[in-house]
């Protein structure tokens, strides 16, 4: 057993580091940096990269309108998905003026159909409106005290929206004093297992691992340390869902990504993709979607 970082993870054979392929359905270790797998290796082409832009509660409807129109600099491709997360507000215009290839996201949805719940949104209504995904277990929704949603709570919300029809961005990570405190793995496992415990069809499931110390902070976690989290999330789900699941699921960091450190994080093996905050809201968001042709 070694320990890296805080992190305690199996040990296992056959070195499977540099290119991307890498999600194992047996054991990982970290031995000088670098991950090693056993056994089963699955081609990157079966996860396409990912990246999500969070805008937050921030802008206007001229604002963000001027900002999709600055996304349209870039020629279409089918080797990146791309999905943008506008205040609830702006959902709809969003979806109107963005470039057909991306995606709308919203940040929130109620856990069940509507009702007699005052300013909740359903997730039928945000199909209705053309949303393809929805960010549910942002830290800021867990760990804001006016808010404090729990795990039950956030997985109960992530399986009626599947059920509705909407994909989810499942968001995960610890605080700094948990990251000090050596229990980044098991914070990350406990968020998992409360999703686990409620859903059995895990293909419109994209996990965001954002470390809370690195959201907005200007900190970022380093590509090294990014990969042993995201290496034992993949063997979490190999163990505990299956090594199908394990294999397919994307898993993107988040947490001050920006144009200038994208492109090291996409090299590792494990990381899928990003969930982008505040860079987001910036043109040059089109330089971390196209971080996807240093992950081939």
């Amino acid at each position: 057993m070694a320990f890296v970082s805080g992190l305690a993870v199996g040990s296992g054979s056959a070195f499977t580091s540099g290119s991307r392929v890498k999600s194992t359905s047996d054991r990982i270790y970290v031995q000088n940096e670098k991950v090693h797998t056993s056994r089963s290796v699955v081609s990157m082409s079966a996860r396409k990269f990912f990246v999500g832009g969070n805008w937050k509660c921030n802008g206007t409807k001229q604002s963000l309108l001027e900002l999709v129109d600055a996304f349209k600099t870039t020629d279409a491709t089918d080797a990146v998905e791309v999905a943008v997360g506008a205040p609830a507000p702006y959902l709809d215009c969003t979806r109107t003026a963005l470039r057909s290839d991306w995606s709308v996201a919203a940040q929130n949805c109620w856990v069940s159909a509507g009702g007699a719940y005052t300013g909740e949104v359903s997730a039928e209504m945000l199909t209705d409106i053309g949303c393809d995904w929805v960010i549910l277990g942002h830290s800021e929704r867990r760990n804001i005290p006016e808010i404090k949603e729990s795990d039950e709570f956030i997985a109960d919300k992530t399986a009626y929206a599947l059920g509705a029809g909407l994909g989810v961005i499942y968001c995960i990570g610890e605080l700094l004093e948990e990251r000090e405190a050596g229990k980044t793995i098991e914070v990350c496992e406990r968020q998992m297992k409360a999703l686990a415990s409620k859903i059995s069809d895990w293909s419109k499931i994209v996990i965001a691992y954002e470390p809370v110390w690195a959201i907005g902070t200007g900190k970022v976690a380093t590509p090294e340390q990014a990969e042993e989290v995201h290496a034992a999330l993949r063997e979490w789900l190999a163990k505990n869902v299956s090594s199908q699941v394990s294999e397919s699921t994307r898993i993107l960091y988040g947490g001050s990504v920006s144009g200038g450190n994208c492109d090291e994080l996409a090299k590792k093996p494990n990381i899928d993709g990003f969930l982008v905050g505040g860079a987001s809201l910036k043109p040059d968001f089109i330089k971390i979607v196209e971080s996807y042709k240093f992950s081939e």
